[in-house]
């Protein structure tokens, strides 16, 4: 019998189903961005090819001392390259009280768990914890690579340890960097947030798109739908058109709802590249990572990472799409239809330097004596500019609408028991998170794979809240 599915919903194989049980999947808000992606086969998407059973393990077989960084292959040191250093932050103290817990827990998410229990949530995790500055707990858990196209699950001699300097595909938390780069331009007077977006960009048209202000692209409130349609124009200026004529959602007013837009910030650097002249990855370069010193830190790193670093800290995500595995390459369909540089999504990054972008917004815009916003500008960053508005948000209702601008604030969804009313960060679909605690003077950057080899094995939330709350029953 043939059954014919409403809209969001596609067939898939379920993963734990030992004669192809077919069950039906809603693809959602977020579900956009693997769109491209899901192309694969089925039998892609229910598991690794050619295998009967599976024993996941914990990754590793001779665990190091807690906060060592010996990834999946045991204590062995990773190999080392002739290489410049990203600038330190302070080095760590002595190892925290409650580094074996938080260890423990970042293990526990290697295997099949409760809250996920038909595959194990990641591959492999980061977890960098640092307080009033200095960092506090860094530990590196499971593989960068684990499991090769198909995805088959690759011989042991053939994956690659998570290490602490391990490179990921931030996907969203690229829309961090893109709002403070927008802000820059902000405090030179450039760019209005009160200002309609068509001031700067006359090609952002379309319906009731007239009333949409920058401050609404970064507050997600601009009514811009979650993701633009790219695929299959001819060149890249075809493409930008497209994104600047994407119409707002059905029914939409702008400033009226909280709806996550990728578009939104998509827009954004599109503006920042107006005003300044420079190609967004230019002016992250001018921005953020030079004033910094984030020389782990950038769009499309097999342009600027040597062939040793290439093998050896590159984090893999998807390994069963159309487009092989993923490793060096933006995750997010869109964004590759870009060019791999959108406001969106496509920054990698080590969770060392993630850190000291959420250490300078703590900080008032400064670290290690370097000023990239004026504190002034990060108050108005981390301000609720959504009080009292609804949330329509498929894959978490009941959410919050709290959002300050470019940042997200009180969202316990991921932040669990740190989450309060000042307490900001964003989430990455490929299972990265920066969060920020300013009462405990607290980052904890958590950076993970989920999406290796299939971004709908796991739901990466609890695992989030999970770690979150070790966090804040360890540092009251």
């Amino acid at each position: 019998m043939r059954v014919t599915l409403p809209k969001p919903y596609r067939w898939i194989v379920h993963p734990s189903a030992s004669r192809g049980t077919i069950v039906a999947v809603s693809f959602s808000r977020r579900r956009f961005i693997g769109t491209g992606l899901t192309a694969a086969a089925a039998a892609g998407l229910a598991g690794c090819a050619g295998r009967s059973s599976t024993v996941w393990a914990d990754g590793q077989a001779s665990p190091g001392p807690p906060g060592s960084g010996a990834g999946a292959a045991g204590t062995k040191p990773r190999p080392t390259a002739t290489q410049t250093p990203s600038p330190a932050a302070p080095k760590p103290r002595a190892v925290a009280s409650y580094e074996a817990k938080l260890s423990a827990e970042l293990r526990r998410f290697l295997k099949p768990t409760a809250e996920n229990p038909n595959h194990p949530t990641y591959a492999g995790a980061v977890a960098l914890v640092m307080i009033n500055g200095r960092v506090d707990s860094h530990i590196a858990v499971g593989h960068a690579l684990r499991y090769g196209a198909g995805p088959v699950e690759l011989a042991e001699a053939k994956r690659v340890p998570m290490y602490r300097d391990s490179i990921f595909d931030l996907a969203s938390l690229t829309k961090v960097y893109a709002s403070i780069l927008v802000l820059q331009q902000v405090e030179k007077g450039r760019l209005d947030l009160a200002a309609p977006v068509a001031r700067y960009l006359p090609e952002f048209t379309g319906t009731g798109k007239d009333k949409v202000t920058v401050r609404m692209l970064l507050t997600h409130t601009s009514g811009l739908p979650v993701g633009a349609s790219v695929a299959g124009l001819p060149d890249l200026a075809a493409k930008r058109k497209a994104v600047l004529a994407t119409p707002l959602t059905s029914g939409a007013t702008p400033g009226d709802t909280f709806r996550y837009s990728s578009v939104g910030l998509m827009v954004a650097a599109m503006l920042v590249e107006k005003v300044t002249g420079r190609s967004l990855d230019q002016a992250l370069k001018d921005g953020v990572t030079g004033p910094l010193g984030l020389r782990d830190t950038g769009f499309k790193p097999l342009g600027w990472l040597s062939a040793h670093d290439q093998a050896q800290r590159l984090v893999a995500t998807d390994a069963r799409s159309s487009r092989g595995l993923l490793r060096g390459v933006v995750h997010d369909d869109v964004a590759n239809q870009m060019g791999g540089v959108a406001g969106s999504a496509g920054i990698f990054a080590t969770a060392k330097d993630v850190a000291a972008v959420g250490q300078a917004l703590l900080a008032g815009g400064v670290y290690n004596g370097k000023r990239i916003l004026a504190a002034a500008t990060v108050e108005r960053m981390l301000t609720n500019y959504n009080q009292g508005l609804p949330a329509i948000d498929p894959d978490r209702p009941g959410r919050p609408s709290d959002h300050g601008l470019g940042v997200t604030l009180r969202q316990p969804w991921f932040m669990g028991r740190l989450s309060t009313a000042a307490t900001f960060g964003h989430t990455g679909f490929a299972g990265t998170s920066l969060l920020v605690e300013p009462r405990r003077k607290l980052v904890l950057v958590l950076l993970t794979n989920r999406a290796h080899p299939n971004w709908t094995w796991a739901n990466p939330d609890p695992m989030r809240a999970a770690i979150a709350n070790v966090i804040a029953a360890a540092i009251p």
